[in-house]
């Protein structure tokens, strides 16, 4: 039997990690003694194993009690339907890889005011955009840079209420 500070330490886990496996129902000790400790036996290792195991391909937490509580096939399905998910998050990286890579070949339409806003989203939605994508992109220019993002919508010629209203998605 282990306890939460050493079947973490096995783990090459925090303590901190363990107990938030516990408390998303993940990883219940085998027993706790009178003073509190949690112990944990094989089939506790075991199941920590297979977390760690299913963390490490990018396995969300909320999928992972839905793997290990089900048999091998519903298994295989959030498996697949995660790597879906990755495969969609690899889609929109190119996507905005392509844009990019246009407004590269370019760079004089945004320095001369060349590129409107409509200029702009026939460019996004010719790199594979949806309106998903664009709005998660002006999200994260926001998240990263405020300032060049106010700029770079200035420089399309929007206006300001409109600027205000995409800054604040």
């Amino acid at each position: 039997m282990l306890t939460v500070t050493q079947i973490a330490k096995q783990f090459g886990r925090s303590r901190t990690t363990v107990l938030y496996y516990e408390k998303e129902k993940l990883l219940i000790p085998a027993f706790r003694s009178e003073n509190g400790y949690r112990w944990y036996g094989e089939k506790e290792i075991k199941r920590l194993e297979a977390i760690t195991s299913y963390r490490s391909y990018g396995v969300p937490v909320s999928s992972i009690r839905t793997l290990i509580d089900r048999d091998g096939e519903s298994q295989a399905q959030i498996l697949k339907d995660h790597f879906n998910e990755l495969e969609r998050e690899i889609q929109n990286l190119r996507a905005q890889q392509k844009a990019v890579v246009l407004l590269l070949q370019e760079p004089s339409l945004l320095e001369e005011k060349i590129v409107n806003k409509e200029r702009w989203v026939e460019i996004m939605v010719a790199a594979g955009f949806t309106d998903t994508d664009m709005v998660k992109w002006h999200q994260k220019f926001e998240e990263l840079e405020p300032n060049e993002h106010q700029k770079f919508l200035e420089s399309l010629g929007i206006s300001g209420e409109e600027i205000a209203k995409i800054r604040a998605l």
